[in-house]
């Protein structure tokens, strides 16, 4: 049995048809079957890349069999296929929620959802080649009588399942995390415009009996198309690490060849040939550039993972170090406090021999015991400060402020400091200028620093004088050590104040010390809120270190 049949047919291809019908099947079902294969073949075992690769073969096939339907002459195909047009349109629509759930979810649905779905199918596939479906068939007209219930139910169901899909998104979408969000709105307006444009055009084409406008509803796959190439340049979405201008270009190409089909005029196909030759050299050459830059990017995606993994090694082995010096630091401590007492009592008992408390020291025992004295002393400053440092570097450092006079703190210990000066030879004035000198200290700290500075002037000054000079100003007083020494270099300006650093001429002269004295000072001057810092002229030329304290006023 045969309707009038087309002339020039050709397979699919006549005349008689619609002058809309390939342009709107054809880009549709290429593009959408050459992406949904692209992104199954990136990763077939994973479920979001085999449900769009069947929403794309289920959509393919719908279109195939309506494009047969159109340009076939014969009843019976048209009789065979008519009932597959209602299964494979609920099973899209059941296709697309289950898409929507597992690409916002990033998991796959529950049995109970799966369940609902099937249950909600299974009329469709029961009845769809009976009589419910299809009444009849109008030979002479060539036209199919459909069943409107049925036809109405799996309209229905289209309807639900574009609804629940409607709702996921909007559920979704105010749970998710700001990311995610960028994400479903592009999918979702996507997804709504493809299954609005199918249903609206498909229930009116049903309903007033003009099946010409379901052409117009295939246009949608496209748009869906685009807005899922979206997803996969901007979020590389599906996991897949190359860009997909290779899909975006064929389906250029499709939408430009596809045009063959309805133009008629010979201008418009010389045209339109020059357009497709065109579209195709420009493809390739931007699919080359882009794989070259999405090498590029993985290369910098591997070289940013390789310095974080090294960041994170880097950190673990800062920790390790951290925790090194600190065991370092509690080790010196205890050394410290245990070489302190012994040389005490050194100290204190060979003083005691040299005042003659235990009966007259012989001359010549007099200087090696002098001797055992001034090394236990300096022994006892070395280990006094680094019991400070461990005490600063450990957050044990106390301080006991309290109101005093720095005039007269710094005049007593000039006093007690002239006599190792006068040792030496050297000459050590005290001077005061100004008013008041009162500030809120712990003395004992003010007392180790200025004794440690003028320690330090008297180490490093072979010959002259030593000058201490005191005076104030609105909110602070000021400490000036000025000697006539070896001076300073430059390039030990910067470093001076740190640990183990010598002020001595690059070890041209050699002065005992372990440079810890005035990394010391310092950590004791800024916890009093002050400044510290030398000035010098050069080498040989002397050195004036100088120490500001904030009046009593000023500090709170």
């Amino acid at each position: 049995m045969y309707c009038e049949a087309f002339p020039d047919l050709f397979l699919i291809f006549t005349s008689g048809v619609p002058h809309l019908l390939y342009y709107s099947h054809i880009p549709a079902v290429l593009t959408s079957f050459l992406l949904g294969i692209y992104i199954f073949t990136n990763n077939r075992k994973n479920l979001l890349n085999q449900l769009l690769f069947s929403i794309s073969c289920v959509f393919a096939l719908w279109s195939v069999l309506n494009l047969i339907a159109w340009t076939s002459p014969s009843s019976q195909w048209l009789m065979m296929l008519w009932p597959a047009f209602g299964v494979l349109y609920s099973l899209l629509y059941a296709l697309c929620l289950y898409f929507v759930y597992v690409y916002i979810d990033k998991k796959d649905i529950s049995l109970s959802r799966k369940i609902i779905i099937a249950v909600l199918l299974l009329p469709v596939i029961f009845f769809a080649s009976s009589k419910w479906n299809l009444e009849y068939f109008d030979i002479p007209n060539c036209e199919v009588h459909e069943g409107r219930y049925f036809t109405s139910y799996y309209y229905l169901l289209g309807l639900v399942f574009m609804l629940w899909t409607f709702g996921v998104i909007v559920v979704r979408y105010r749970k998710a995390k700001p990311a995610l969000r960028k994400q479903i709105v592009p999918l979702g307006v996507g997804m709504l415009l493809f299954l609005l444009s199918f249903f609206v055009t498909g229930y009116l084409a049903s309903a007033i009996d003009n099946f010409e406008l379901e052409q117009y509803g295939l246009f949608g796959m496209l748009i869906f198309m685009g807005f899922l190439a979206y997803l996969i340049v901007q979020f590389k979405a599906f996991n897949i690490k190359l860009l997909a201008t290779q899909a975006l270009v064929a389906g250029l190409v499709i939408l430009i060849g596809s045009e063959f089909f309805f133009v008629r005029n010979p201008v418009n196909i010389v045209l339109t040939g020059i357009t497709l030759i065109i579209a195709i050299g420009f493809g390739y050459m931007l699919v080359k550039s882009v794989k070259g830059e999405v090498a590029q990017r993985e290369r910098i995606e591997r070289l940013a993972g390789d310095l974080a993994k090294a960041n994170d090694s880097l950190f673990a082995a800062n920790l390790k170090l951290k925790e090194l010096d600190r065991q370092k630091t509690e080790f010196v401590s205890i050394a410290s406090h245990q070489l302190r007492s012994p040389l005490t009592a050194i100290k204190g008992y060979t003083s005691m021999i040299l005042e003659g408390t235990y009966g007259v020291v012989e001359e010549k025992m007099r200087q090696p015991l002098q001797n055992i004295f001034d090394s236990s002393q300096r022994l006892v400053v070395v280990i006094e400060d680094f019991l400070n440092i461990t005490r600063i570097e450990l957050g044990r450092m106390k301080y006991e402020f309290s109101n005093l006079n720095i005039k007269d703190l710094v005049e007593k210990v000039v006093s007690t400091m002239k006599v190792p000066a006068e040792q030496k030879g050297l000459v050590i004035n005290f001077v005061a200028e100004g008013g008041e000198y009162m500030i809120t200290a712990d003395p004992g700290k003010v007392n180790q620093i200025i004794s440690n500075l003028i320690d330090n002037a008297i180490k490093y000054t072979p010959t002259g004088s030593i000058e201490v000079k005191v005076s104030d100003g609105e909110s602070k007083v000021r400490i000036a050590i000025k000697d006539s020494g070896v001076g300073l270099m430059p390039e030990v300006m910067p470093k001076l104040f740190e640990k183990f650093v010598r002020a001595d001429d690059a070890g041209k002269v050699n002065y005992s010390g372990t440079g810890l004295g005035l990394y010391v000072a310092k950590q004791m001057v800024e916890a009093h809120k002050g400044k510290i810092w030398a000035e010098s002229e050069g080498v040989g030329k002397g050195s004036t270190f100088i120490v500001e304290l904030p009046a009593k006023k000023d500090l709170h």
